[in-house]
């Protein structure tokens, strides 16, 4: 058993993480993600939510600190009216993490685009998260 790592973080998240290098990225998406067609590496998280996965992942990795905007969110398309509530969650959780300092704004990747950007992850956190564009994907930084 090991310390401090948190309860939502399954075995086969920790080893993925473990094993991501400086640059991967890793997907969480949300409910009606692709991720299971797309995917190297699949894992589970069935009936939990991005913002917690998001919340316990950043205790264990930090942010890519040599590129510009290290998370990436799946831009709206024309069809939704406004900002995704779930976004100013998201911003909550990495400002108030220990990476906030490598953290300025998020990177918007059109739907298309990130689908492609997904297959090239290193993994895929596939979710219960039923909140619309919450899909993020996290760059992984040097320790």
């Amino acid at each position: 058993m090991l310390k401090n790592v948190p309860g939502i973080i399954s075995t086969k998240l920790i080893s993925v993480l473990n094993d991501m290098g400086h640059g991967d990225e890793i997907v969480i998406g949300d409910g009606n993600f692709p991720g299971i067609d797309i995917a190297k590496r699949v894992v589970y998280a069935s009936g939990h939510g991005v913002p917690e996965l998001l919340k316990a992942i950043l205790q264990l990795i930090p942010l890519d600190e040599y590129v510009e905007k290290p998370v990436s969110l799946m831009a709206t398309t024309e069809y939704f009216e406004g900002v995704p509530p779930i976004w100013a969650e998201y911003e909550k959780i990495i400002k108030d993490s220990d990476e906030k300092e490598r953290f300025t704004e998020f990177e918007f990747v059109e739907r298309f685009e990130y689908y492609e950007r997904a297959k090239k992850a290193f993994a895929i956190i596939v979710t219960s998260e039923r909140a619309l564009f919450a899909n993020i994907i996290i760059k992984k930084g040097v320790i």
